[in-house]
């Protein structure tokens, strides 16, 4: 009788113990959750360091890209370009325009006026300007965390002159942001580490303390290399979500 009875003991407390371990994970954001496992991703983001500065980046998450494949289709046939002359022009030279090495006058030069047009090149540069666009709840999630959280917050962006000058001013990102890290004006563009390098410099932030809003699967993964917690953006509630279980609620997502 006294066995069966420690062995009825032992049974109900490998019971509790197993109940204590058990996470619940739909206490928790989706975001936290990985598909491929039977648990929270990382419960160590219920006791994250305190966020103090955002890296956001531009083009995909607070605008439309600025001169991306898509807008570059479409000004080949706006224009009736040879898209793949155009395209393969663009190519060869868009890295150095976008590190602020070449004018946006000699980009055009040597990928549109490299023979006689029928339209001018101030033409052109207002169509591509103009295939820029906002992302007015994204803009406004970003304005309302800094303000309930008194964040920096830096843009880290590949961006040619140009163009980069026009969106800060156009859509007033210069109210929001406090400094731009532009491939334009560091003259390093991601995928390198050295741009985010410069960030953490500028920022004077610790990478722990840090949050990166990015639309690019690769340019999260480096950044998460160097320390950086890093958020994919796919969507405005997605990315909500996300910014939450980092700590970072913001009211206008509850309205």
């Amino acid at each position: 009788m006294n066995r069966l009875l420690q062995n009825s003991r032992k049974r109900n407390n490998q019971t509790n113990i197993l109940n204590f371990l058990t996470v619940d994970v739909t206490a928790y954001p989706s975001s936290l959750i990985d598909s491929t496992d039977t648990g929270v991703k990382s419960l160590a983001n219920t006791n994250l360091t305190p966020v103090t500065t955002l890296f956001v980046d531009i083009g995909g998450v607070l605008l439309t890209d600025g001169w991306d494949h898509h807008a570059r289709s479409l000004a080949a046939k706006a224009f009736d370009l040879n898209w793949l002359e155009m395209e393969s022009r663009h190519q060869m030279i868009f890295a150095t325009y976008e590190e602020g090495k070449m004018t946006l006058e000699q980009y055009l030069e040597r990928t549109v006026f490299y023979t006689t047009r029928s339209f001018s090149a101030e033409k052109f540069r207002e169509f591509m300007f103009a295939q820029s666009a906002s992302y007015p709840l994204m803009i406004a999630l970003i304005r309302d965390l800094k303000k309930a959280y008194g964040l920096k917050v830096f843009a880290v962006s590949n961006e040619a002159r140009e163009l980069n000058l026009y969106r800060i001013q156009k859509f007033s990102l210069n109210t929001l942001i406090d400094g731009f890290i532009s491939s334009c004006f560091v003259h390093v563009r991601k995928p390198d580490e050295e741009i985010f390098q410069l960030a953490l410099d500028i920022a004077q932030s610790a990478s722990n303390q840090i949050v990166y809003i990015e639309n690019t699967p690769m340019f999260v993964q480096i950044a998460e290399g160097l320390g950086i917690r890093s958020i994919l953006h796919q969507d405005y509630q997605s990315t909500v979500l996300k910014l939450a279980a980092c700590g970072l609620n913001s009211k206008l997502a509850q309205n």
